[in-house]
């Protein structure tokens, strides 16, 4: 972990996902719940707000399955859990990999980090009850597109915040990930960072001051920055950290001149400057583009076989 938040307690921190741009993102369906076969187990609450639920989908094998947590994208503002790819689904299971999909808590009734908790609750709540599903703790994966790519890495890559001491026995229960797989991830949530890494007026998206719930005459301030740096998923990277699978689909190099504020939100950059930190402390990062790939869920889902290590016995 970065020395950022070093010293903050996990229960307590900072968290982010990111915010879908105008531009819809590849490989995940356009209607809610197309396609998607009825959950084992629909609407099981994992906490106490109404969008705290999840669906599970069982592999249907004799022993305990590997889990891949679905987490939808939307802006935080919008989506829900049947945004699935039912070809995702269809690939993981086939392998004997179970899938959970999540809701969580949605801006603007909540503000950051409220999402990012609720999503490390669930992967709690799956691992409190891993016997009763046939669920193998020891191997559990992330993915998601946009907002839900950067719950991901931000999950993925902090310490564990599992709280030992808690008395809710949910919180007790480990938040770290075998890998993660992800759709148009940012890799920083800071503005001075996507400026710098970006261009244009990406970093001007309209939906990151309702977000950080700062005020006008906050956004370059003190309080603002510290929220930046927490947001960031790239700075809670550290050495043994799980690998990661990276597609995007926007076009790649500079910006047009026009651009438009937020436009580049999903762009290569955030992988390839998330590959280079990786790189450095030899943990694989896979960074793909749609010029590339044709099919980004297939290679996903063989990323998810190698990684959740489906030939164990």
């Amino acid at each position: 972990m970065s020395t950022i938040l070093r010293t903050t307690c996990p229960t307590l921190a900072l968290a982010i996902a990111f915010l879908s741009s105008s531009a819809p993102l590849d490989a995940q369906p356009k209607k809610k719940g197309a396609n998607l076969p009825k959950p084992d187990l629909a609407n099981v609450k994992y906490g106490p707000h109404e969008r705290n639920v999840l669906d599970l989908y069982k592999a249907g094998a004799d022993r305990p399955t590997p889990l891949v947590v679905f987490i939808h994208g939307g802006g935080f503002r919008a989506g829900s859990k049947e945004q699935l790819n039912p070809a995702l689904l269809d690939g993981c299971r086939k392998l004997g990999i179970s899938v959970m999909a999540i809701n969580y808590r949605l801006s603007p009734e909540v503000a950051f980090p409220a999402h990012y908790m609720d999503c490390a609750r669930a992967i709690q709540f799956a691992r409190l009850h891993a016997k009763d599903w046939n669920i193998d703790p020891k191997r559990v994966a992330a993915t998601g597109g946009s907002a839900g790519a950067g719950t991901s890495l931000w999950i993925g890559f902090h310490d564990d915040l599992a709280d030992p001491y808690s008395s809710d026995p949910v919180q007790r229960q480990s938040t770290r990930l075998v890998c993660m797989a992800v759709l148009g991830a940012q890799s920083t949530y800071d503005p001075r960072m996507i400026k710098k890494l970006i261009g244009g007026r990406a970093h001007e998206h309209p939906a990151l001051q309702g977000f950080y719930g700062l005020k006008s005459d906050e956004l370059d301030s003190p309080k603002a920055h510290k929220l930046y740096e927490a947001a960031a998923p790239i700075n809670y990277l550290s050495a043994g950290d799980p690998p990661v699978y990276a597609f995007y689909s926007e076009p790649k190099g500079p910006l047009p001149a026009d651009a438009k504020p937020g436009q580049g939100i999903h762009h290569i950059n955030f992988g390839t400057y998330m590959k280079e930190k990786m790189d450095a402390l030899k943990i694989e990062c896979i960074v793909r583009h749609r010029e590339e790939v044709a099919n980004p869920t297939r290679e996903m889902v063989e990323f998810f076989r190698k990684h959740l290590d489906m030939e164990a016995k």
